[in-house]
């Protein structure tokens, strides 16, 4: 049976009357058309059409020519939440090629070199957002107004008052398949995580794309407004995208698991080791995909985490079940990197960890022994002793570090007008500028009568 026929006999057999031909730009926003069923084979062969220009920063500009998305069969998931629309991740192409400048495209492409080494990466994500009300003068508050303790972590009556979006987004992601396993009221008022079951990292970037436009939806529905933003609110807990790694090999043998024998003590292989140095190394340029917007850098800190502070991680270190950490080891099966946050392109944010792990694999790096101190807790004058590199304070400064890292230019690959790498430095260097060059209130606040 062909994709068409098999997409076909699926809408038929689920009463889809639409599919949403979906893919996205460097930024992560979902673009879609809407196509009626009765179109569908067009789209299945030919592909949907966009001017990629328009939607957003993907390579093009007015005079190129249309962007065909490809829709990947393998992808096919129906909405519980708009049970008549199903939705198919689409690649990207022009003119009869795969676009490089598509993310999707620069993650499908890693992992087939990684299939190529016999490989296999897999992938779980902890998507936290935060459920919020405009005012007229577009401020925003927490949408639940009787949110408001200091450390609402997993208050049950939080939990309780949000039972009916809770519930529905539990039955939609086991509606879809994905597992629902935990539902969390956390760290911040109004922020909230839903966790299902990891899968490859493709399959899992584009279970992320579908979660977030739900999330979005269901809020709008209710009134409200969602956002995955890192830091919606100066004085409480930002919104990260926690991101569990392991490889495994086509067989289905996982290769980060090692023993009791494990010298550094938490059980891991050497090749897992070596793909936590990578990440290490790297970090201080990774950082930019991960972390890739001017308000990311307002997430980041040292703290002790108190409902205001931060989670995220200051410094480029790894442990053991230590939330002080860059990379955690919850269980000797799999890396947490703790880096990244909501505004995380989930396409490019796995090309670069695959990118900057396997760096570590193949040059046999050794990330030294597993910090176990609370790092929030060191001084400066300590963390520079133990050689602990400190993560850039700003958008500018990772990007910088990004435009000379050859692993990342590598791991995220080349267009038809040099490395993706440089374009995303490119943009996101002027998307910095452009917050850099407006006169805020807190500016005017402090300054205007000073001098």
């Amino acid at each position: 049976m062909g994709a068409y026929e098999e997409i076909k006999a699926r809408v038929e057999n689920d009463g889809v009357e639409f599919v949403y031909a979906m893919f996205v730009e460097m930024h992560g926003k979902p673009c879609a058309k809407l196509v009626p069923v009765e179109a569908l084979e067009t789209v299945m062969n030919e592909g949907a059409g966009f001017a990629g220009f328009a939607a957003g920063p993907i390579g093009q500009d007015p005079s190129s020519p249309d962007i065909l998305a490809i829709p990947d069969p393998a992808s096919y998931t129906q909405l519980p939440w708009q049970p008549n629309v199903a939705a198919l991740q689409c690649d990207p192409t022009v003119e009869g090629e795969l676009w490089p400048y598509a993310p999707r495209v620069i993650l499908r492409r890693a992992l087939d070199d990684l299939a190529s080494r016999g490989l296999v990466f897999n992938a779980g994500v902890e998507a936290e957002y935060s459920l919020v009300d405009r005012n007229p003068d577009g401020s925003i508050v927490v949408a639940d107004e009787r949110d408001v303790d200091e450390q609402p972590c997993y208050d049950a009556k939080g939990l309780t008052r949000m039972l009916p979006h809770l519930t529905e987004v539990s039955r939609n992601l086991n509606a879809m398949g994905w597992g629902n396993y935990a539902n969390d009221h956390e760290d911040a008022n109004g922020q909230f995580e839903q966790n299902w079951q990891y899968s490859d990292a493709l399959t899992t970037a584009d279970r992320l794309v579908l979660f977030r436009l739900m999330i979005h939806t269901m809020a709008a529905r209710d009134g409200r407004y969602a956002t995955f933003m890192p830091k919606p609110f100066a004085d409480k807990t930002g919104n990260g995208l926690h991101a569990h790694s392991s490889l495994w090999s086509l067989e289905g043998e996982p290769l980060f698991v090692g023993g009791d024998d494990d010298p550094k003590g938490l059980g891991l292989s050497e090749p897992a080791y070596q793909f936590a140095a990578g990440l290490i190394e790297h970090a201080p340029s990774l950082v930019a995909i991960l972390c890739p917007i001017v308000n990311s850098y307002k997430r980041m800190g040292v703290g002790a985490p108190a409902s205001g502070a931060t989670w995220a991680p200051a410094y480029a270190a790894y442990g053991g079940n230590n939330r002080t950490q860059m990379i955690r080891v919850p269980e000797a099966d799999r890396l947490e990197l703790r880096l990244a946050d909501g505004a995380a392109n989930p396409y490019l944010m796995f090309a670069a960890i695959l990118a900057c792990g396997l760096d570590g694999i193949d040059r046999g790096a050794d990330p030294g022994q597993p910090n176990e101190d609370n790092l929030f807790k060191l001084s400066a004058e300590e963390i520079a002793e133990r050689g602990i590199v400190t993560l850039p304070p700003t958008l500018l400064h990772a990007a910088e570090n990004l435009a000379a890292c050859d692993v990342l230019e590598k791991g995220l690959g080349m267009t038809p007008d040099g490395s993706y790498r440089d374009y995303f430095v490119k943009t996101k260097k002027a998307e910095f500028m452009a917050h850099h060059h407006q006169v805020t209130q807190a500016e005017i606040d402090q300054y205007l009568t000073l001098f």
